[in-house]
């Protein structure tokens, strides 16, 4: 079985492959290394051999963990790391080695799915979107803050800002005008991401017409879904990927 891990600078996603290095068996969101181990500890269920990931993380904190798996569960760990070009896609950054992993991997992914041109949209901590032309050439992205970068923000800067998670959640039921500081606030976030989406999706048109594909990716994609009903979401883009960047025999 082979362990896949994204390891992100909020949380670590891993999922476990079958024997058949494709299907998905099982996985999950964890925040620290030792939950990760405990997700894993089943030796019955998850017989792993291999192991690739991609991190964000320090070079330090990515080599604790990669130790912490090879002396745990024997696997060879495989990492993905920057390059200027893979499978037909031109990193289009100046410094190729600054555009951040999952970044990479997401549009590598999202070109690969598409066979063309794609805008990759992926909304995790932070929102990014990026830009890909049908020939495989990267043209950039942005970069702006995610729902609970903007939530942490006003909660850290403003007193009278306090609600817990499953507020915040009823808030996302109607897009109408707030009658609590809960349902502005969240409200509020959301039409400033859904805002960001229709420009990349504005600019887009302007390269290539109506000629891609948009994909949503990201743990709050489903926020903006709606927003393009045309959009093909994918959860595991980012694995898709990894898949190619690291792929093991």
């Amino acid at each position: 079985m082979i362990l896949e891990l994204d390891c992100g600078n909020s949380f670590i996603k891993w999922r476990v492959l079958d024997f058949d290095g494709v299907t998905p068996i099982e996985g999950g969101v964890v925040g620290t290394d030792s939950a990760l181990l405990a997700s894993l500890s089943d030796a019955d269920k998850f017989k792993l051999k291999k192991c690739r990931l991609v991190s964000v993380r320090t070079p330090q904190e990515t080599d604790s963990l990669v130790a912490l798996l090879i002396d745990v569960f024997g696997v060879s760990v495989s990492r993905a790391v920057p390059v200027r070009e893979l499978a037909g896609v031109k990193n289009g950054y100046n410094d190729y080695e600054r555009l951040g992993l999952d970044r990479w991997l997401a549009l590598l992914g999202g070109f690969h799915l598409a066979s063309g041109a794609c805008l990759v949209l992926d909304f995790g901590t932070a929102v990014t979107a990026d830009f890909v032309a049908a020939d495989g050439e990267h043209l950039g992205g942005f970069i702006c803050p995610g729902m609970p970068l903007m939530r942490n923000q006003l909660r850290t800067h403003t007193r009278r800002i306090r609600y817990d998670d499953t507020a915040a959640e009823r808030a996302h039921e109607s897009l109408a005008p707030g009658r609590e500081t809960v349902e502005a606030v969240e409200r509020g976030c959301m039409l400033m991401l859904r805002g960001f989406v229709l420009t990349q999706l504005e600019l887009a048109k302007e390269y290539w017409g109506n000629d891609f594909v948009v994909f949503l990716t990201g743990g709050d994609a489903n926020l903006v879904s709606g927003v393009v009903p045309d959009a093909k979401v994918v959860p595991d883009l980012v694995f898709v990927g990894l898949a190619m960047a690291c792929p093991l025999s």
